[in-house]
């Protein structure tokens, strides 16, 4: 059976939506293109119609992925009060929620130990994607210049992945919840202040 190229396109959109999220909450080894291919009732087989390799659907997953946090910063930062913008978002990229959901959050703080160690045009797309977040981030940082506040946005977004990468480290809920307020604090004081 023939299916539309609107058919076609929705089942790749599928399968992309749903290896995003598998990505970040199992990382790269642990996901199957059988096991995932199953979970969406379509063939293993299937997916060579649609992709020519895993890391061809890592690449446009994590890119995927890019695209629902920077949903989710225009969201923030539109429903802020002027001048909270980067407050808020350290709150929320610091939330308890953000650091439990790590199949929605961000693929940096998901995936951050791994990056290094993906395929040159899997990291390619991530450089295009962090350099768009501290393109549009930077506007709210302190600096003179635009490459000053860049060069800041750089070391606050590193710091906020870090912190969240090593809070879904830790077992202890209260050793978590102590970590992302210490370094809200931080932040906020140092960048908002």
């Amino acid at each position: 059976m023939r299916y539309s190229t609107d058919h076609k396109q929705a089942t790749r959109e599928r399968i992309v939506r749903t290896a995003s999220r598998h990505f970040r909450q199992r990382g790269v080894k642990g996901v199957a293109i059988a096991e995932l291919m199953s979970k969406l009732d379509l063939t293993h087989g299937g997916f060579y119609k649609h992709f020519d390799s895993k890391q061809q659907l890592l690449a446009e997953a994590i890119a995927k992925a890019f695209d629902e946090t920077e949903n989710r910063f225009t969201e923030d930062v539109n429903k802020a009060k002027p001048g909270t913008e980067l407050k808020t978002l350290i709150e929320n990229y610091l939330s308890l929620e953000h650091c439990a959901n790590t199949s929605e959050g961000c693929p940096m703080a998901a995936l951050a130990s791994d990056i290094g160690r993906f395929p040159r045009a899997v990291r390619a797309e991530i450089d295009r994607a962090i350099k768009k977040r501290v393109k549009r981030t930077a506007r709210f940082l302190p600096g003179a210049t635009e490459k000053e506040r860049e060069r800041n946005c750089m070391a606050l977004l590193s710091g906020l992945i870090g912190t969240v990468s090593v809070a879904r480290a830790l077992v202890d809920p209260e050793a978590r919840k102590t970590l992302l307020e210490a370094s809200k604090d931080f932040y906020i004081k140092s960048f908002c202040n």
